[in-house]
């Protein structure tokens, strides 16, 4: 028999040169794969580290005035000019409080508006540099107080305009033009400012922010603003049909359609509601009120024309011709539940022609979300320092007005030296409105009462409607979702480093594979 290996060939002999050749080819070509890797390593993470960032001279500003019934300020904003249209990349840079009254008070007075607006308007030209004056816009919005002022004298509130307007245009800026905006539009864009600085608008993501999520956008918050004059309601109610068309508003944003109700109440800002409270106390007295919501020993005058000039105490009228006084007195008694019981006649909840309501017969779907209250609602909080969220019920802040409310006057002035006597004096007052308000007249309850959120400034930026209408009149928000979102900056060296490891290990794999050819390979026969 013949053996199974007599009928094999035996392989041919190689020459020591032609191996040797071989060797020496494999191991270049491998150096030279190596150093490659190596630098296309160091070229990723160096990209990742730089590229992701905005240029920081690569920026644009704008300016932005709120003309509130009480004070006026200026907000200067900064986005990067390359990502004006990504979520969440503008910020403020500063806020300037111009010192005096809100510009309705200038209606006697047009030439003292140039010296009122100088000293913010300076700030701002020495905040921005000057290359970009020229094309940074400014945009001044008055509210309430000049609402008020144009149904009493439409006449002085566009001279009051064409004075601001002719002060602002004399700066380097690129002025857009002073309005006075409606109740609706305030309210509106307070809204669109809180969800946008809370990331409201974007859809949730996963995987390292790579892949959004199968559900839609975030839940919005509602947004409860107090100001001087006027107080506004604004969110998403959980049913989209409504009794009232009018209180309803239409927006598309980054992809997603939003049927938001608001409502703004005129003469239910913390001022003007203190000037319906004395004049309808005044209905039962002949010049002297001994009111509650002040403190006791506390004494203040006003002149009656201050009450008859406001369009908001003309429902309690009637009597004012038959008392001849130019000026009444007010006395504190400092009584927390009485004040409460005053306070809340101002609002009128006997009558509803809808299958919900607010106050005055006034539409208002069930509340339904989270809510953030800034202006007024946040100031007078944070004073009697309610605004903390583990410490905030509805019980806390009722034993709180009336230990505060029963303090004298004295002693607080002792305490609180450095506060303005006029705000001093009124967050008794202003806390007890606060309070009526938001469970009288906006009906949240001691179980709702945890979804409402203080907040005074967001990732930076004051909270109001200011943002919200620069942002609309800019066009920073899209209407549909970008083409492509940009990576986080963690998640894009994240992957640059997975990735550049992967090749580093791949390329250490070759050479081991190389030296070591037993480990993977059988011997060829």
């Amino acid at each position: 028999m013949f053996s199974q290996q007599s009928f094999i060939s035996p392989e041919p002999p190689r020459r020591p040169e032609e191996s040797e050749l071989k060797v020496f080819c494999f191991k270049n070509i491998l150096c030279i794969l190596g150093f490659s890797s190596v630098i296309a390593v160091i070229a990723l993470l160096a990209l990742g580290l730089t590229q992701n960032k905005s240029l920081p001279e690569n920026v644009k500003f704008g300016i932005v005035l709120d003309a509130g019934s009480s004070h006026t300020s200026l907000y200067i904003y900064r986005w990067p000019a390359e990502k004006e249209n990504d979520t969440g990349v503008v910020t403020q840079i500063e806020e300037c409080k111009v010192k005096g009254p809100g510009i309705s008070e200038f209606a006697q007075k047009l030439s003292e508006i140039d010296i009122y607006l100088t000293a913010c308007m300076e700030r701002a030209r020495n905040v921005i540099p000057m290359s970009q004056h020229t094309e940074t816009p400014v945009y001044l919005g008055a509210t309430a107080g000049m609402r008020l002022l144009r149904m009493q004298n439409e006449r002085s509130a566009d001279k009051i305009l064409a004075a601001v307007t002719k002060s602002i245009s004399s700066y380097p800026f690129d002025f857009q033009g002073a309005r006075i905006i409606t109740g609706q539009e305030e309210g509106a864009y307070g809204w669109i400012t809180i969800n946008y600085l809370l990331g409201k608008f974007t859809q949730k993501s996963s995987w390292f922010n790579l892949k959004p999520s199968e559900g839609n956008a975030q839940e919005t918050y509602g947004a409860l603003d107090l100001g001087g004059a006027s107080t506004q309601i604004t969110f998403v109610p959980q049913n989209e049909t409504t009794e009232s068309p009018k209180d309803t508003l239409h927006f598309r944003l980054y992809g997603k359609n939003y049927s938001v109700y608001t409502h703004s109440f005129l003469c239910y800002g913390k001022d003007q509601a203190l000037l319906q409270k004395v004049t309808k106390d005044l209905q039962a007295t002949s010049g002297t009120i001994y009111d509650p919501c002040f403190h006791s020993g506390y004494q203040r005058v006003i002149n009656m024309s201050d009450l008859y000039e406001s369009p908001c105490t003309g429902r309690f009228e009637v009597n004012f011709p038959f008392l001849p006084i130019s000026e009444v007195e007010i006395r504190g008694t400092g009584n927390y539940q009485q004040c409460q019981k005053s306070i809340v006649q101002l609002f009128n909840t006997s009558y509803c022609p809808y299958s919900s309501c607010s106050f005055n017969g006034i539409f208002l779907p069930p509340l339904y979300g989270d809510f953030g209250a800034f202006s007024a609602f946040y100031y007078v909080m944070e004073f009697l320092n309610l605004t903390s969220e583990e410490h905030s019920s509805q019980k806390k802040m009722m034993d709180t007005l009336e230990k505060y409310c029963s303090r004298p006057w004295e002693e607080l002035q002792m305490h609180f030296g450095d506060v303005k006597e006029k705000y001093l004096s009124e967050y008794c007052f202003s806390g007890t409105y606060i309070l009526t308000l938001l469970l009288t007249g906006y009906n949240f309850t001691a179980e709702s009462w945890k979804n409402i959120h203080f907040m005074g400034k967001v990732q930076g930026s004051s909270v109001g409607w200011t943002l919200g209408y620069m942002l609309n009149l800019t066009n920073m928000i899209p209407s549909e979702e970008p083409m492509s979102t940009p990576l986080a900056h963690s998640t894009y060296v994240f992957l640059v480093v997975l990735f550049s490891l992967i090749l580093v290990i791949a390329v250490i794999v070759g050479i081991f594979i190389f030296h070591k050819p037993s480990y993977f390979w059988k011997d060829m026969v």
